[in-house]
């Protein structure tokens, strides 16, 4: 069986210590500068050297994300003070976008890894070949990518390959928005994306004709889940398997971490025959965020409306209840599952009910 590691976000110290204990084998995180989430709380100096060392007494790794776009002057006065401390701290790896960036650290910090990140595009053979040659170890792909065109780089080149499995899709290629910073100032690329893919908007044609309803939010992809596809994607040659959130809570970090630490060691055990994953794990991580349900991502096709949650673009729970009857005053419900009290059920868009009290499935 290939070696395969987990790799968690963190975007607080509180979400790096979920991380380690659900068995993250690796976490990525922010500083105070050069992060794609800068409205994440990210470390300062001494957090980020504390963990550094949880990380190492517990044998896991640290990846430090310097992957926005730098001007000139941030290069050439900034970078070398940021990075030296985690560096001279045993800094595992940096994640990088900018080939500046990259040439930086490959001449000021010679025996640094260097993960080049998604927002590379990396999306084929000869663009990995690049990479390699430029000195990067890993590469983060497209998240556009199938599992064939996964498949051809890693037959081609000798890179670690790192994918994402878990978490928000960009509707854009490999998170290189511009849309953010056109219409809000904010730049995605500098970390200060505003989610303008979640906002409502109408379709139209070249006449300007509506297609299909008006304000749905038709950028907003569903959250990948790619928990059913595990054996397939680490038998395409991924050695990495990327959660997404650092802009998301201790619990949904501890959460998700150990529901795919359950199955990477399923799998590592008992290989592909014995392999099944259970409904009810992936109702766990639907209860910790989805929108709209999962989609596999781009692993097994390239586009769809099934991959979008043009309803609603924030999350969206588990099925609650099955109403049974109701007239203007009254309704009566089946509980799918068990309700607690404050739990909030949207019954349709335009009535919800807070729970008030414990009620069991049935």
């Amino acid at each position: 069986m290939p070696q395969v590691e987990i790799l968690s976000p963190a975007g607080s110290m509180e979400s790096f210590r979920a991380a380690i204990n659900a068995g993250a084998d690796a976490v990525y995180m922010g500083g105070n500068m050069f992060g794609a989430r800068a409205y994440a709380s990210n470390f300062g100096e001494e957090e980020l050297k504390r963990a550094l060392e949880i990380a190492h007494v517990h044998g896991r790794k640290v990846y430090l994300t310097v992957n926005t776009l730098l001007k000139n002057d941030e290069i050439e006065n900034k970078l070398y003070d940021f990075l030296r401390p985690a560096y001279e701290n045993g800094l595992d790896a940096v994640l990088v976008q900018d080939f500046g960036v990259f040439e930086f650290i490959r001449r000021n910090f010679p025996e640094i890894d260097i993960h080049a990140s998604t927002q590379m595009t990396t999306n084929g053979p000869f663009s990995a070949r690049l990479l390699q040659e430029k000195g990067a170890t890993r590469i983060v792909t497209s998240r556009e990518l199938s599992l064939e065109e996964i498949r051809a780089i890693r037959r081609e080149t000798s890179l670690e390959i790192e994918s994402f499995v878990h978490g928000a899709l960009c509707y854009c290629y490999s998170g290189q928005c511009l849309l953010s910073g056109m219409i809000g100032t904010r730049s995605g690329n500098r970390g200060r994306c505003a989610q303008p893919c979640r906002l409502k908007y109408t379709a139209c044609d070249r006449d300007g004709d509506v297609l299909g309803k008006k304000d749905l939010h038709v950028l907003s992809p569903k959250d990948m889940c790619a928990l059913e596809l595990l054996p397939d994607i680490i038998d395409a040659g991924v050695y990495s398997l990327k959660i997404e959130g650092r802009m998301k809570s201790p619990e949904y970090t501890a959460g998700v971490v150990a529901v795919y630490r359950k199955y990477v060691d399923l799998y590592l055990a008992l290989g592909r025959v014995g392999y099944k994953v259970n409904p009810k794990d992936v109702e766990v991580l639907m209860d910790l965020f989805n929108r709209g349900n999962f989609s596999h991502g781009y692993y097994l096709m390239q586009n769809g409306p099934q991959m979008m949650s043009m309803e609603r673009p924030n999350h969206q729970g588990t099925r609650a209840i099955e109403v049974l009857s109701s007239d203007k005053k009254n309704m009566k419900v089946k509980a799918l599952n068990d309700l607690n009290p404050q739990d909030v059920v949207d019954v349709s868009p335009e009535f919800t009910w807070t729970n008030g009290q414990e009620r069991k499935r049935g």
